[in-house]
C-alpha cells in the first residue's frame, strides 16, 4: 500500500489485559484512542477524524472480516468489538482504505476473526483486576472435510474507577464455513451482543483534581446509561479462478438501544447491505498488476423515540422520528508495477448518501427533511520497494464524509440541521521497512479540509448541534518503530536456537489540527486531540516464553478543550509494567500494573466552542492505579 497501513497481531496485545480498543490498538501508528471511563466506550480518531466525538464513532469505517459493522449513517459502537475474538486487526489510514469502499478522512479498521482452520480446538481465558474487573472467554474452532467453524463466547464486567460507571457486556462471535470444491467457499457469521453501561459523565477540572472518582451529579440523578442488544447475521462467498477472486457479501443487524441521558432515547435500528469485491492478479503488459473493484450498497432505518428522563425512566414523549439512511459506494483501484520495484497506484470512488428524517410527533411535519450528498474521490500514488523489506511511498487523495444522524438531528429531537458533507484533499508520504534490528513505519500527511463537521456546545457543555466550519488543516506524523537493543544475554536457547532479547517499541503521533484563517478563531488549534502523544515499552523476552518490562504513555503538551483555546487539558505521563509467561504447552499468564504513580489526568475531554466558564464540566478522568492479571489455556 502506498500509504499508512498497519497489521496488529492479536498475540501482541494478548500479553496483557485485552478488554478495550485501546488495549488492542494503542501501538498502532496514527490511531489516537482513549476510553472515557476505562471501558469500551472510547474516543477514537485517525488523522483528526470525528474530532468532536468523545462518544460512539464517526469518520472511521469499522469492518469485521471485510463486512461493515458500522451503521449506515456512519455511527458505530465499540461494544460490538471484543479484542479476544480476533487473530489480527488491519488498520487502513485515510485513503488507504479505498479497497473496502471507505470514503472518510480516518479510513477503516478491519477486525479479522479466526476460522476453524487456524483456531484452537478449545481455548479459555480469564482476566481479573482492579475496580472489580472480570472477563472470561471461551472459544472453539475445528475443521472436518469441507466444513469448519469458530465460536467465541465472552462476558465482561467491572464496577469502574468512577462512581456510576458499572459495565457489563456479553458477546458471541461465530462463523461457519463450507468449501464447495477448490474454487468456492462460503462463510456465515452470527454475532450477538448484550451491553449495559452506566455513564458517569464529565467533570470540571476542579472536580477532577479534588476527586476524580466522582460522577457528574446530573448523570446520577438522571441514572444516565447506555444499554443495547445487537444481533448480526452475515454471509461472504468467495470464488477463486485464474488469479482472480470474486467476493459477494450480505449482512443485516438490528440494535435495540435504551439510552437515558438529557432525555431518554429509545432507538430501534435495522441496517442491511451487500458488497461485491473483485480482484485480478494477472499481469498487465507483462508487469505485475493488482486490480480491485467493488460496489457496496447499504441501507438503514431507525425509529427514534425521545421522552423526558425521570430518574432514568421514561416520562412524557418529546419527539418521535423515523430516520432512513442509504449509501452507494462504487470504487476501483489498480496497482501496476511498471518497473519490477515501482508501482503506480490509481483509484476512483463514487459515493452517494441520503439521510431522511420523518417527524412523526408533530402533526405539521415541519421537522422533516431529506438531504442527499454525492462525490467523486480520486486517488493516485507511487510505491517504490527499495528491497524486499523496505519501501517508500507517496499519494494524493480526496475524502468525503456525509453527516450522520448524530450531527443532523437536533439535540431536542425535533428537526434536522442544514449541513454539507465534509471533504478533504490529502497528500501523504512515508516509508516502512526492516533493517537488521530495526523495524519502522513512518508517514507524514497534510489535509486541506472543507466544511469540517464540528460540534458547538454552550459553556456548560450542553450540546447545541453541529455546523460546517470554515477551512481547517490537518497535518501530522505517524511513527512506529521497534528496535532490538540487546540480544543473547543468557546462554540458554530455545528449541529453534532462539536467543533472549531486549526490545524497545514506540509509537509517536504529531497531530497539528488547526483553523485556517477563521473569522472568529483565526489559526487556533482544533480542540480535543493532543498535538503530541507518545507510547513506548521496553520488554525482555526469553525463548522459554518469559517476558517483562516497563511502559509509558506520555502527552507532553497541554491541549485545548475549546476552539477559542482558553481551557486546556493538562499534559501527563502514565507509567506501567507488564510481565508474563507464554509456555509451549498452550498455557500462559500475565500480570500488569497501570498508572503506577496514581496520576490524576483527563483521559478524554469534551469539545466546545468557547469556554466562557473556565470551570466547565468537560473532563473525563482516567483510571487511577490498577493491577490486572489473567491466564489462558488452549489445546488442539
Amino acid at each position: 500500500m502506498p500509504g499508512g497501513t498497519d497489521v496488529v497481531d492479536a498475540g501482541d496485545y494478548k500479553k496483557g489485559r485485552s478488554s478495550t480498543l485501546k488495549d488492542a490498538l494503542e501501538y498502532s501508528p496514527g490511531v489516537y484512542i482513549q476510553p472515557r471511563f476505562g471501558t469500551e466506550e472510547s474516543r477514537i480518531s485517525i488523522r483528526g477524524s470525528g474530532i468532536q466525538r468523545t462518544f460512539h464513532l464517526r469518520g472511521i469505517k469499522l469492518l469485521q472480516d471485510g463486512i461493515p459493522v458500522s451503521q449506515t449513517d456512519g455511527g458505530g459502537d465499540f461494544q460490538n468489538i471484543d479484542p479476544l475474538a480476533y487473530k489480527y486487526i488491519e488498520v487502513y489510514r485515510g485513503a488507504n482504505a479505498l479497497q473496502y469502499g471507505a470514503t472518510t478522512l480516518g479510513g477503516a479498521i478491519n477486525f479479522m476473526t479466526p476460522t476453524g482452520h487456524d483456531a484452537a480446538l478449545a481455548q479459555g481465558r480469564f482476566e481479573i483486576g482492579s475496580f472489580n474487573y472480570l472477563k472470561g472467554q471461551v472459544s472453539s474452532g475445528a475443521a472436518a472435510g469441507p466444513f469448519d467453524y469458530y465460536i467465541s463466547l465472552s462476558e465482561y464486567s467491572q464496577d469502574g474507577f468512577r462512581n456510576h460507571s458499572e459495565q457489563e457486556t456479553k458477546r458471541l462471535f461465530s462463523n461457519y464455513g463450507f468449501r464447495l470444491g477448490d474454487q468456492v467457499e462460503t462463510r456465515f457469521y452470527i454475532t450477538l451482543v448484550d451491553s449495559k453501561s452506566q455513564l458517569p459523565g464529565a467533570l470540571t477540572k476542579t472536580q477532577m483534581n479534588r476527586n476524580p472518582k466522582q460522577a457528574n451529579p446530573a448523570n446520577i440523578s438522571g441514572n444516565q446509561k447506555r444499554d443495547y442488544d445487537l444481533v448480526q447475521i452475515a454471509n461472504k462467498t468467495a470464488f477463486h479462478w485464474d488469479e482472480q477472486v470474486l467476493e459477494l457479501g450480505l449482512f443485516w443487524f438490528r440494535k435495540d438501544l435504551f439510552h437515558p441521558i438529557f432525555q431518554v432515547l429509545d432507538v430501534v435500528s435495522n441496517d442491511a447491505g451487500g458488497s461485491i469485491r473483485y480482484q485480478n492478479f494477472n499481469e498487465l503488459f507483462g508487469r505485475k498488476n493488482i486490480f480491485t473493484a467493488g460496489f457496496v450498497p447499504v441501507a438503514g432505518v431507525a425509529y427514534d423515540t425521545r421522552t423526558v428522563n425521570s430518574g432514568g425512566s421514561r416520562g412524557a414523549r418529546t419527539a418521535y422520528t423515523k430516520q432512513n439512511a442509504f449509501n452507494l459506494d462504487a470504487f476501483g483501484e489498480n496497482h501496476w508495477y511498471f518497473f519490477p520495484q515501482t508501482a503506480v497506484v490509481t483509484g476512483l470512488q463514487w459515493s452517494y448518501a441520503s439521510r431522511e428524517v420523518s417527524d412523526r410527533f408533530l402533526s405539521d411535519g415541519n421537522n422533516s427533511g431529506d438531504p442527499s450528498y454525492q462525490a467523486f474521490n480520486p486517488k493516485a500514488g507511487l510505491l517504490y520497494e527499495i528491497t524486499e523489506d523496505d519501501q517508500v511511498f507517496a499519494n494524493f487523495s480526496r475524502s468525503f464524509e456525509p453527516p450522520s444522524f448524530g450531527e443532523l438531528v437536533r439535540v431536542a429531537g425535533g428537526g434536522i440541521t442544514d449541513l454539507r458533507a465534509q471533504r478533504a484533499s490529502t497528500v501523504e508520504a512515508g516509508t516502512r521497512g526492516r533493517e537488521n534490528r530495526l523495524t519502522w513505519d513512518a508517514a507524514w500527511y497534510y489535509s486541506w479540509v472543507d466544511d469540517e463537521l464540528l460540534s458547538l456546545n454552550d459553556p456548560l457543555g450542553i450540546p447545541l448541534g453541529t455546523v460546517n466550519a470554515d477551512d481547517t488543516t490537518h497535518q501530522g506524523i505517524e511513527l512506529g518503530a521497534e528496535i532490538e537493543i540487546l540480544k543473547g544475554l543468557l546462554p540458554s536457547r530455545g528449541e529453534e536456537n532462539e536467543e533472549d532479547r531486549v526490545t524497545l517499541r514506540t509509537v509517536y503521533n504529531w497531530s497539528r489540527f488547526r483553523f485556517d484563517d477563521h473569522s472568529v478563531f483565526s489559526d487556533n488549534q482544533l480542540p480535543g486531540i493532543p498535538e503530541h502523544s507518545l507510547r513506548a515499552y521496553t520488554i525482555y523476552e526469553h525463548p522459554s516464553g518469559l517476558y517483562f518490562g516497563p511502559n509509558i504513555e506520555w502527552l507532553f503538551k497541554n491541549y485545548p478543550v475549546d476552539m477559542a483555546n482558553i481551557l486546556y487539558a493538562r499534559q501527563f505521563a502514565l507509567y506501567g509494567v507488564k510481565g508474563g509467561w507464554k509456555m509451549k504447552n498452550g498455557i500462559s499468564f500475565f500480570i500488569e500494573g497501570r498508572n503506577l504513580t496514581n496520576e490524576v489526568y483527563a483521559a478524554a475531554t469534551g469539545v466546545i466552542a468557547n469556554a466562557n466558564a473556565l470551570d466547565s464540566p468537560q473532563f473525563f478522568p482516567g483510571d487511577g492505579r490498577a493491577v490486572y492479571s489473567g491466564f489462558e489455556i488452549q489445546w488442539g
